[in-house]
Parts: structure tokens; C-alpha cells; sequence
């Protein structure tokens, strides 16, 4: 099965329509060829939601795009939003990943924990700046605390315990606070520079404040 993506284009009233209006046939899919059809809905509301944001884009809008009805698409994902989730999911677990690996080559809890923090702003940064209309959606969802919020949060959570626990066992972190509080002040002291729906009003603070709050975050760590 080929499914081809005729492109977005504004129309007078900033809606987003298809290039191509003429209706095309919808194939039914099973197995395999519906994980293609659904990755296919999310590059073509990619390309839609990059060029005119999150909320001027319709499901009909989509459908328009590549060839469907709306009644196909809700096939694959039950709104919008659900969409919306799947793009933002993507792009912050490619930052919580490239953060561990990142994190991965530190040569202590301490350059860790920087590498980290670091790794993670600059990746968010990055996005804002070359991709602000995906941004956008990703503080939406922050803001609303879509699942894909909570699973980002919960990953950040992850690797901020990972790092406490290593710099516990090798004698640099102290260990007589609660892990799980010491964690959460953690994230909360990161959360201005990792956070997308508070990184914007930060920006003018990268890189010296997001320097200055992970050096105080390890004094406070230090035994």
C-alpha cells in the first residue's frame, strides 16, 4: 500500500488544507501496513503543525492533507491531542535520550549530574529556537499535563535518581535525605531551565544561570 502526502498549504481563512483535494481511495489495513498508515498521519501533522501551529490545525485539516477522511484518521489516533502526544513523546524522549548518553561518558556522579542538566537545556534551547512550533505544543502539553508531560517528567525523575544513588554509593552525595525528596527538590531547581512551559520566560539565563543553579544543586549534595 502507498499512501502519499500531498503537503499542507494555508487557505484564506488560516485553516490548513491539502494541495490535492480530489479524494483517494482508503485501503484497509492491517498488522504492519497500519503502523506505516499512523506514521504517515504523524509526518504529515509534523510538517502541518510546524508550519501553523498546534491549534490551527484541524483533524480535517490532516485528513485533507494526505488523502483521507477524518473518520480514517480517528482510526488511528482518538483526537487531536492524541497526535499531538505522539509528536511530542518523539522529540522529548530523543532529549532524555541523548541525555543519558551524554551522561553516560561523565567520570563522576558529580560531572554526571552536569553533563545531564546541561545536555538536557541545550537540547531544549535547541528546540525552541529551529523548531518553535513543536515547542509550543510540547509546553501545551506541560501546561495541560498530557501523558506525554508525565512520562517526560518521570524519565528526568529516573535519571536524576540514577545519578543520587551513584553519587551516593561512591561517598560524594550525602545520604541523609530521603532519596525520593531529595529528588524532587532536584527537579524542582531544574525545572525553570528543563521544563518547556518555563524554559521560554529563562531563556536570557542560559547558559550562566542554568551553570550557577546545577553548582549550587551539588553543594547542597555534598556529604
Amino acid at each position: 500500500m502507498y499512501i502519499t502526502v500531498t503537503g499542507c498549504q494555508a487557505t484564506a481563512d488560516g485553516y490548513v488544507a491539502g494541495m490535492n483535494d480530489t479524494p483517494t481511495t482508503e485501503p484497509a489495513t492491517r498488522g504492519p501496513t497500519e503502523h506505516a498508515v499512523r506514521d504517515q498521519i504523524i509526518e504529515a501533522a509534523n510538517e502541518c503543525f510546524a508550519h501553523y501551529g498546534f491549534q490551527k490545525t484541524t483533524v480535517s485539516d490532516l485528513a485533507k492533507a494526505i488523502g483521507f477522511s477524518k473518520a480514517y484518521i480517528y482510526r488511528f489516533f482518538e483526537s487531536k491531542q492524541a497526535i499531538g502526544e505522539a509528536i511530542c513523546r518523539s522529540r522529548l524522549d530523543t532529549i532524555v535520550a541523548r541525555a543519558q548518553e551524554t551522561m553516560r561518558d561523565g567520570d563522576s556522579a558529580n560531572d554526571r549530574f552536569r553533563r545531564m542538566f546541561k545536555a538536557t537545556t541545550e537540547l531544549s534551547v535547541d528546540l525552541f529556537f529551529h523548531d518553535r512550533k513543536i515547542y509550543e505544543v510540547a509546553s501545551l502539553a506541560a501546561s495541560e499535563n498530557w501523558e506525554s508531560a508525565r512520562t517526560y517528567t518521570a524519565m528526568m525523575m529516573a535519571m536524576i535518581e540514577e545519578v543520587v544513588k551513584d553519587g551516593r554509593a561512591t561517598g560524594e552525595f550525602e545520604r541523609k535525605t530521603p532519596l525520593d525528596e531529595a529528588c524532587r527538590a532536584i527537579f524542582y531547581a531544574m525545572s525553570p531551565f528543563v521544563n518547556p512551559l518555563h524554559l521560554e520566560r529563562n531563556l536570557a539565563l542560559v547558559p550562566e544561570g542554568q551553570n550557577e543553579v546545577a553548582s549550587l544543586i551539588l553543594r547542597s549534595l555534598t556529604p
